[in-house]
């Protein structure tokens, strides 16, 4: 089955709708993703589990990351991994969130000594450890710990049940001097599809997605989403796609950069639910509590990870929505929200993209929220 519906020229067109006409492409949206999903949409109950803010890269538009001699500089341990997993799970949780900074131990030899300190030599290795708490105790892990290797993946697989990374934007351009990704070795395009692609090969299902609003232009947002469709294409293994956009705050480079508006952020997400017509489409709910609905037009079928005990570490401005209100959004739409885990149902029925070892974990976590274990 194709994975683009709509040609680089059309998409570049409808990415030019004014907001008077944007209806019909609403429309249109909304109706392909009533085809795939029907009237539901769905969500992760989650923990966000910080890992490590420390980070080689200096993003322009991130809060996140931090030095290890900066205010806020933070390494989990073990037993705070294992109190907040615990915690998730009373509360329903089914997804522990690794998330984290890009190999700080690279950078900071006061980092690599105090992972030596605890008999571990790299982030992954230390994720790992987490990764069998958060099992241990009934959560389905998903990291996303920036760019690794194929061994790093493979090593990280059978503790998984689904790995990550943002492609953000395929621009090289964005890496020059003044742009966003100036100082962020990680965010070379070249070496993130690298990572896509050998995620593939591995049979990990995967979550990438569109970081939009930071100084791209419509043509490389294109260009991104027609690179995505590619891989996906090629491996089937791009479980989820996630618009995203940038958000403002006081503390960053970019703190006088404009935000995209809301309308526009849907017209995008419309676009890529026809550029995507079979794929998993996704919109943080967070960064645009005021858009819920119009979101839901344009054609997303998930709301991705929501916590009811932590906050989004990566925008901590934005508080996660209740989810009872965000079930009232759907339901004035027409829509039911129901939970869902951190790997979906279609990879579930396809062995090649679920370690045998997780099938249990997979089974008992789907009984706790109400679904039929596959």
């Amino acid at each position: 089955m194709d994975t683009v519906s709509l040609s680089a020229a059309e998409a570049l067109r409808l990415l030019q709708t004014p907001l008077n006409q944007l209806d019909s492409l609403l429309q249109a949206a909304g109706e392909l993703r009533d085809r795939r999903s029907g009237r539901r949409l769905t969500y992760s109950p989650k923990v966000f589990l910080p890992v490590t803010n420390l980070c080689r890269d200096r993003c322009a538009y991130c809060t996140f990351r931090k030095s290890p001699k900066d205010p806020g500089a933070k390494t989990m341990t073990m037993e705070e991994i294992r109190q907040v997993s615990e915690r998730g799970r009373q509360l329903g949780c089914v997804e522990a969130l690794m998330c984290l900074g890009d190999r700080p131990e690279a950078v900071y030899p006061s980092y690599l000594k105090a992972l030596r300190q605890i008999n571990v030599e790299t982030t992954v290795e230390y994720v790992y450890q987490a990764c069998l708490h958060a099992l241990s105790l009934g959560l389905l892990p998903h990291t996303n710990a920036g760019l690794l290797t194929k061994a790093e993946m493979e090593r990280l697989r059978p503790l998984n049940v689904s790995l990550g990374l943002m492609l953000e934007n395929v621009s090289p351009r964005l890496r020059k001097r003044g742009m966003a990704h100036a100082a962020a070795p990680d965010k070379e395009p070249a070496l993130r599809i690298q990572m896509l692609e050998e995620a593939g090969q591995l049979h990990i299902p995967f979550t990438t997605g569109l970081l939009a609003g930071i100084g791209e232009t419509r043509q490389e947002q294109v260009d991104t989403l027609l690179e995505i469709a590619r891989i996906h294409q090629r491996y089937g293994h791009l479980q989820e796609v996630i618009v995203q956009t940038f958000r403002s705050k006081p503390d960053i480079v970019m703190r006088d950069h404009l935000e995209m508006e809301d309308w526009e952020l849907v017209r995008l997400v419309a676009v890529a639910r026809l550029m995507l017509p079979h794929m998993n489409l996704q919109a943080p709910p967070n960064l645009t509590p005021l858009a819920h609905r119009m979101l839901i037009r344009a054609g997303i079928n998930d709301w991705g990870g929501i916590s009811p005990l932590t906050q989004d570490f990566i925008n901590p401005e934005a508080p996660w929505p209740h989810i009872e209100d965000l079930r009232s959004s759907c339901a004035l739409e027409g829509f039911t929200l129901e939970p869902r885990l951190p790997i979906y149902p279609e990879y579930l029925d396809q062995p090649r993209f679920v370690d045998p070892g997780l099938l249990q974990p997979i089974a008992t976590a789907a009984e706790r929220i109400g679904l039929v274990a596959a």
